[in-house]
């Protein structure tokens, strides 16, 4: 590989790792979740709260707040619990989801949402 797309693949790969900080900040401070990922690559898994299942989770994301995120379930039976977000997006399109995530778990006792 060139230095040229030696340097273009690293900022990519910033860019991309800043957007999980992003959501890794907003679930974990706000929402309060447990975050597994985002470290070593842009995807964040959240597991999500008790009586809650992965489908539950897309449901609710999906309807309060407009996110798409992948249900654990569906990398396979050991994925149930669990959310999986991808970072993979433009910058100012995390930002608003952040935004969306912090006003909705800022509002709501999550385990009655």
């Amino acid at each position: 590989m060139s230095k040229e797309g030696q340097a273009e693949m690293n900022g990519l790969v910033e860019y991309y790792m800043a957007n999980a900080k992003v959501l890794r900040k907003v679930l974990t401070e706000t929402a309060k979740l447990e975050v597994f990922g985002g470290d070593h690559s842009p995807y964040l898994w959240v597991r999500a709260p008790a009586g809650k299942s992965s489908w539950d989770m897309f449901d609710l994301m999906l309807e309060k707040c407009q996110i798409v995120i992948t249900p654990g379930v569906g990398f396979g039976s050991m994925g149930e619990g669990f959310i999986r977000f991808s970072c993979f997006a433009d910058q100012d399109k995390v930002v608003e989801a952040a935004d969306r995530l912090e006003k909705f778990f800022g509002s709501h006792a999550f385990g009655g949402a």
